[in-house]
């Protein structure tokens, strides 16, 4: 048996924004030899009834995430500090929703 060589190109992902001003979100991946190719795939794949109005593609090898044996530490609430919780702030008059 032979070895099959992968000929898809890198794995990038993609982000859209469907409106300006609102923020990016994830919409898939896609494969690509070099960053036009991936753009022009992921338009291709992610926009094509005019979802996004912006668009991110980046390599996922330069994605960094959280070592999931680390992931307890990381994300203990900070309960040393209190002042990041919005209890402690009067809200001036006039403002409704906060």
């Amino acid at each position: 048996m032979s070895e099959s060589k992968d000929t898809q190109g890198e794995l990038w992902e993609v982000f859209l924004q469907t409106k300006k001003g609102l923020p990016f979100k994830h919409a898939g991946s896609v494969h690509a030899y070099d960053k036009e190719m991936a753009i022009q795939n992921a338009r291709d794949l992610y926009t094509r009834r005019g979802e996004g109005r912006g668009m991110w593609v980046v390599p996922a090898n330069a994605i960094v995430a959280v070592d999931p044996s680390d992931d307890s530490s990381f994300f203990d609430p900070a309960d040393d500090k209190v002042y990041r919780h919005p209890t402690f702030y009067e809200l001036p008059e006039g403002i409704k929703n906060m």
